[in-house]
């Protein structure tokens, strides 16, 4: 089952910065700043998702560690701000590593780092209005997706397919209708 995750993304300043960094571009995780912090095993693991050495990287706090948990591999996450979608993607590595998310993003030490980072297979940059979620079934007008939040599965289906959404695991690739 494809799980499906909505994720405030660009309000803030600061978060605005962090997706200029890592969804605007993908990030060089091979370069020895971002490398130098993997463990051998996420390394193994970012290498085969994407073997170009490059990847768009999203990710949490700790205080979401749990959820984050259940987060894996083929699992599409919407990006939002300013009452948009504003990006979809499917999830490559999800793991928890603070050194690799301050090579990343450089946190300033008065705002909470990000501990849990994932990859991107694909990302597509969309302007969904949130109107288009609200007029799905389970949704509430007016409801600004404000903290992350993990979709149950009829939720989950309901914005795949009210969306569109195809993924890699499901088809040719990610796409949206």
């Amino acid at each position: 089952m494809t799980q499906v995750v909505i994720q405030p993304s660009y309000g803030l300043p600061r978060f605005r910065r962090h997706w200029a960094q890592t969804l605007d571009r993908p990030v060089p995780f091979t370069e020895p700043r971002y490398s130098d912090t993997l463990a051998a095993p996420e390394r193994g693991a970012l290498d085969a998702l994407h073997p170009t050495g490059l990847a768009h990287f999203w990710g949490t706090t700790a205080k979401h560690d749990r959820k984050m948990a259940g987060l894996g591999t083929g699992d599409v996450v919407l990006l939002t701000g300013r009452k948009h979608v504003l990006a979809i993607g499917e999830v490559g590595l999800s793991f928890r590593n603070p050194g690799f998310a301050g090579a990343l993003w450089h946190p300033d030490p008065a705002d909470c780092g990000w501990d849990n980072v994932y990859s991107l297979l694909d990302l597509l940059q969309v302007r969904i209005p949130y109107e288009a979620v609200w007029a799905l079934p389970g949704f509430n007008a007016g409801d600004n997706f404000m903290g992350l939040r993990f979709l149950d599965r009829a939720k989950g289906d309901a914005v795949l397919g009210g969306l569109g959404i195809t993924t890699g695991t499901d088809g040719p690739g990610l796409a949206v209708a």
